[in-house]
């Protein structure tokens, strides 16, 4: 196995980060980080517990007013300074990321990293951006404008997937708009989250504007959710704990962001460029193992290519390498865990008795049978209702299914509970825009799937959640707006006053 990065000895005084140092968790429960591509232990600290939240919302709370009172610049170059400070310590991250999370090493270095510092990077000029509507005379005798102002204390909930992009686009338009932040990250991968936020500490950025709490979710999640001092959560996850995050929120009056599951559909109509399509159809469907909620998973194929995309995926899948994730050669690193991986296969082994297996389905065995891999699946012959094409499988299964006519095509896609990201692949521009019309989802590729940009936003429809991570749309969610407005005409008995009392 490759070099890994050595994490115990950096994060010897624990694995909370509150008030601008790392502490040990007080709830007399502690978890070990596990490399899923060998098995071996990380590292083992002790979980947050409702004390250490309420430690890191404190800190939170009295960070704000100095964070908030700051200038746009003053926050703008201070993020500027984070950019820099993540640059120079990319390979870092990178070795961190593929350690916690099994990715191979390329893709941390090519995706995450660099994805990272350019959504540092683009909310530093952002924080400079926060405009309000121009100020008019609306009413005749006033003069009304909008104000942007931070909120509070936000408490975000990030994933495992993609620990430290994800860390960033909860952290980055919270503080650029002035607020400050309490995240916990999964228990799983909390190792570049808070890597994170020591790069802020060593920016300059004021303590307690950015802690870290890593606990269970049902302890230190819905405590942090929970909490009166939060005035807003921020979510990534599961639409099934997505639920529950907006039960306990909800309760509280607080302000509510989710992004939840996916099932992105694929849609290759007739006219299509076959290679261009099978390619894209692989390299959407396995990124990151296809734990990634815009992965393409449902491929809808107009049947006079059916056939031979089928062919080519096929081909192409059984080209695609399993290993170390730090080897140069890897392509397709283990999935975020073992029992991950075994809810996967779970799922595959079901669909055999009403679908066909057309590659992969298999657990690897010999060298990499310590580690939580799975090789690269191709299913076909599955209906609409079932579960494989309905549910989130999280993995790197992608199904196949025909269809007819155009409307079929669209309805199809359409027709599951999630909506956050879909495809459409063919040469005719009307083709093309009937599709992202009317694809019922965040964010519809042509000709592609996957590429996100820091200037564009990422959310979805139906269960898929509601508001706006990236771009200056995020600013909606992390912003009160307040009008304002002045009276001009310095007179003291206004006519409206006499619907209240007196003549005119």
């Amino acid at each position: 196995m490759g070099n890994r990065f050595q994490v115990k000895d950096r994060f010897a005084d624990g694995a909370q980060y509150i008030d601008g140092q790392l502490r040990s968790g007080t709830s007399g429960r502690s978890h070990t980080v596990v490399d899923p591509a060998t098995g071996e232990d990380v590292l083992t600290y002790e979980l947050a517990g409702t004390a250490d939240v309420d430690a890191a919302v404190a800190a939170a709370k009295r960070a704000f007013p100095v964070w908030s009172g700051a200038t746009p610049g003053e926050r703008s170059d201070a993020l500027h300074r984070l950019a820099a400070v993540l640059a120079a310590q990319a390979e870092d991250f990178a070795h961190a990321e593929s350690l916690q999370c099994g990715k191979p090493l390329k893709l941390s270095t090519e995706f995450d990293v660099p994805g990272t510092i350019d959504n540092t990077a683009f909310f530093a000029g952002a924080a400079r951006h926060l405009q309000g509507q121009a100020a008019a005379e609306y009413s005749g005798d006033h003069t009304s404008y909008v104000r942007r102002e931070a909120i509070g204390v936000i408490g975000s909930i990030a994933p495992w997937n993609y620990p430290l992009q994800m860390a960033a686009w909860k952290i980055l338009p919270a503080i650029a708009a002035g607020n400050t932040i309490v995240l916990k990250p999964a228990e799983l991968t909390p190792l570049t989250s808070l890597m994170f936020a020591q790069a802020a500490k060593e920016a300059g950025l004021p303590d307690g504007v950015i802690n870290i709490v890593t606990g269970a979710g049902r302890d230190a999640g819905e405590h942090l959710v929970g909490h009166p001092d939060v005035v807003m959560t921020s979510f990534t996850g599961s639409t099934g704990v997505g639920k529950r995050v907006a039960e306990i929120a909800t309760a509280t009056v607080k302000r509510l962001h989710l992004e939840l599951g996916g099932k992105a559909p694929f849609l290759v109509f007739d006219d299509a460029d076959l290679e261009a399509a099978a390619h894209g159809a692989v390299a959407a469907s396995l990124i990151n193992t296809g734990q990634d909620c815009t992965a393409a998973t449902r491929a809808y194929v107009q049947r006079p290519l059916h056939d031979a995309f089928v062919a080519r995926v096929a081909e192409l899948m059984e080209t695609v390498r399993l290993g170390d994730p730090f080897a140069p050669g890897t392509d397709l690193g283990p999935l975020v865990s073992h029992a991950q991986r075994d809810r996967v296969a779970a799922f595959v082994e079901r669909a055999r008795a009403y679908a066909t297996v057309v590659t992969g389905g298999e657990i690897p065995v010999g060298a990499l049978a310590d580690g939580a891999y799975y090789r690269p699946t191709l299913i076909t012959g599955a209906a609409q209702d079932s579960e494989v094409v309905q549910s989130e499988i999280f993995g790197p299964v992608l199904v196949v299914l025909p269809f007819d006519t155009d409307d079929e095509g669209l309805d199809l896609a359409n027709d599951t509970p999630y909506g956050l990201a879909g495809s459409a692949w063919t040469r005719d521009l009307y083709r093309a825009n009937r599709a992202t019309r009317e694809m019922k989802a965040g964010c519809v590729w042509v000709n592609d799937h996957i590429p996100i940009i820091s200037e564009m936003p990422h959310g979805g429809y139906k269960a898929s959640g509601f508001g706006k991570d990236m771009s200056s749309y995020s600013f909606e969610e992390y912003t009160q707006v307040k009008h304002v407005m002045y009276d001009n005409t310095a007179v003291a008995a206004k006519d409206w006053h006499r619907t209240i009392f007196g003549d005119r």
